[in-house]
């Protein structure tokens, strides 16, 4: 635990340091406290309706972000204060709450954490948030101070990797990664094929969590999703901020297994809050309007993948170069069965619990496959541009997309294609398969 020195030599000012301190220092221990402070600030710097149909009047998104690039990190303001307060720096911390507030005047945390320090020049604070108010806004500020500040010691190793993201295509630049369990979004880069940190920003979730399975749960979903356009908030009613990212949730294995729901974005916050607490949205994921802003230059439509999960995990390079030769290899061996055209090859590349994009099971699928391939001879068959993840909450799953070029003679056919594989005992076989 962290020390304290007396603030000053009353008693009551070093009661107060150390009663405000107690509720947070579990956090800060191990972690923020012990890190440079000047790295954290360099690696920072580094469910809807439809949209109402009469247009409000613009709001100036794009200035407003790039004043708020030109300030520091509210986190590493948070930060400081806290290093001031474990300093026993009482009026130093207050003076950079000042300066927090004053750069975000709408960041509601911010005036918690100085309301705090002004009661403790004259009173006892016994605990975190000890102002006055509706104790479920207390509750909600206090959740958000804990997993900002927890997010600081977890920040993703650089020599590490995020296991559910084994490839990208060539053209595909960044990756989008929800970890519902931090509140927190990475952005990382493909560079050459391998994966590097960009950034990370801190979220808001459904308020009753995730894993999503029907409309109006409150429950953000989890999947592999895609970013299918880009709304202004000038197109937006003042809830959604800045503007909006809509994903293409319900995703081809959500219908399958009966998920329901729509309407889920990533989008921005109101004009009158920087922020909004851990839980609490309707599905979506909420980020602040200038991290809103930010997060759109490395999204293209359509290409950008957005990984949500409960939480993500970080594996070694070895360990991710071996899942990602996996995943290499499974669709390799299946395009060796299938240009052999031996029905007993290609049978043993699937679940007997497949299912066609149609709803066919395996025997119907392969049957209608083997009429069409009847009398087909000197199949040629390349894939490029591929894509793996594993597939969030399913520990065995990987999701195969590729291009699969079929020659025939002088016949050519191109498709996009995708697959599910699934581990069976000590087997991958493909449980649903379908064509983009």
């Amino acid at each position: 635990m962290l020390r304290f020195k007396s603030i000053n030599r009353r008693a009551t000012g070093a009661s107060c340091g150390r009663a405000l301190i107690r509720g947070l220092s579990w956090l800060l221990a191990a972690s923020v406290c012990a890190s440079p402070l000047a790295a954290l600030a360099k690696s920072h710097a580094h469910g809807h309706r439809q949209p109402a149909k009469a247009a409000k009047t613009a709001r100036a998104s794009a200035p407003v972000a790039a004043q708020a690039s030109e300030k520091p990190d509210p986190e590493v303001l948070l930060v400081e204060v806290y290093k001031e307060l474990g300093a026993n720096h009482l009026q130093q911390a207050l003076a950079k709450a000042d300066k927090l507030v004053e750069d975000y005047p709408n960041f509601r945390l911010g005036h918690l954490i100085r309301g705090d320090l002004l009661m403790m020049q004259t009173h006892k604070v016994t605990s975190f948030g000890n102002a006055s108010g509706p104790e479920d806004k207390l509750r909600n500020l206090r959740e958000e101070a804990i997993v900002r500040l927890k997010s600081l010691r977890e920040r993703p190793d650089p020599n590490l990797l995020p296991r559910l993201v084994l490839q990208l295509r060539e053209d595909q630049k960044h990756v989008l990664l929800v970890d519902a369990k931090r509140s927190r979004l990475y952005v990382y880069a493909n560079e050459g094929g391998r994966l590097k940190f960009v950034n990370d920003y801190y979220i808001s979730q459904g308020k009753l969590g995730v894993n999503k399975l029907k409309e109006g749960d409150q429950k953000t979903p989890i999947g592999i999703y895609y970013i299918t356009s880009h709304l202004s908030g000038d197109r937006l009613p003042d809830f959604y901020g800045s503007g909006a990212l809509p994903i293409n949730y319900p995703n081809e294995w959500d219908k399958v297994n009966g998920r329901s729901g729509s309407g889920i974005w990533l989008h921005g916050t109101p004009p009158d809050s920087y922020s909004r607490p851990p839980l609490s949205s309707d599905g979506c994921v909420v980020l602040t309007n200038p991290d809103l802003h930010k997060l759109a230059t490395s999204v293209e439509i359509g290409k950008t993948p957005v990984v949500i999960a409960e939480s993500v995990d970080f594996v070694s390079k070895a360990k991710w170069d071996s899942d990602r030769h996996l995943a290499t290899r499974l669709i390799d061996n299946w395009r060796r069965d299938l240009e052999s055209m031996n029905p007993k090859r290609m049978m043993e590349n699937y679940s007997r619990q497949f299912k066609s994009d149609r709803g066919e099971d395996l025997n119907t699928w392969l049957a209608k496959h083997q009429q069409f391939m009847s009398g087909v001879r000197g199949v040629s068959i390349a894939l490029k541009d591929e894509t793996f993840f594993f597939y969030p909450g399913r520990d065995n799953m990987i999701v195969s997309t590729f291009t699969q070029e079929s020659k025939v003679g002088k016949s050519r056919t191109t498709i996009r294609k995708r697959q599910y594989w699934a581990k069976e005992g000590s087997l991958w076989k493909i449980v649903y398969e379908l064509n983009l």
